[in-house]
Order: structure tokens, then sequence, then C-alpha cells
């Protein structure tokens, strides 16, 4: 974190002076921001503009998320069994101890990139490409997309 202060942090720091000398009340009239406002950031300070700073709002684990052991089966068990559907699957990787729902295996598939793209959808086509006016003969053999 950067030493300086910012415009924001000032500005906190003197709603949280005007706060600390006249109230609350007071204090959300004059700066036009409401009381839970001033009460959040009025736990956070500590006297010192820093500790107005705003804090980063990452998770610092992911407590539920998909073991190794869990990846490398739903590999496995991908890898083998390639035409089975995803409720099969799942069915067969619970026999095998695995405890999630099917959602989350969904999930866990999409992002390893198991699921292709259907036949029907469509794909991005760079139209620069496609439209080429040179190779057109005459005005009859313009292509369809037109």
């Amino acid at each position: 974190m950067s030493k300086s202060i910012t415009q924001d942090m000032a500005y906190r720091q003197s709603l949280m002076k005007y706060a600390e000398k006249y109230g609350v009340g007071k204090a959300s009239r004059k700066y036009n921001k409401g009381r839970s406002y001033i009460y959040f950031w009025r736990a956070r300070w500590d006297g010192s503009a820093e500790s107005l700073a705003c804090q980063s709002r990452r998770p610092h684990s992911h407590p539920n998320q998909h073991t190794e052991a869990e990846l490398k089966l739903i590999r496995n068990m991908r890898r083998r069994n390639p035409e089975l559907g995803l409720l099969e699957l799942w069915c067969r990787l619970r026999k095998r101890g695995y405890t999630r729902r099917p959602e989350s295996l969904f999930r866990v598939m999409r992002k390893l990139g198991m699921f292709p793209v259907p036949a029907g959808q469509y794909t991005y086509v760079d139209i620069s490409k496609v439209r080429d006016p040179t190779c057109w003969d005459s005005v009859t053999n313009v292509p369809l997309f037109w």
C-alpha cells in the first residue's frame, strides 16, 4: 500500500473529525452521507488517515474448492468415459467417493474445458477477412451474408 494520502482518505479524515466533534447525525447531514457509512468508517478509524484507506475485498482462501484428488478423479473418469453425460458421470463419481452436487461438477468441468462448443452455436467471424470485394465477379455473385 502506498504511503500517500488520497483525496478520499483526506475526505474521510475530515468527516471523522467533524463526527467526533459534533456527532454522527450532524456530520451525516453536512457531508450528505448515511449514518451507517459514518459508523462503518468510525469503527476502522484509529486517528490516522492511513486507517481510512480502502482495503482489499479479495478472499484470503477458498475452503470449499475442489481438492486435487477430486480434480484428478474427474479428469480420469472423463478421459476413460468421454461418451458419458453429466449425470451419469456424476453417479459414477459418487460411487468412487465424490461428495459434491452435480452443479459443482458442471462448473468445474466447464472451467477445465471439458465441454466442446455445440455445433449449432455461432463463433466469432472476422468480417474484414470474409468481405473481400476483389473476389466478386459481378453483382450477381455477392455473398449470401449480405
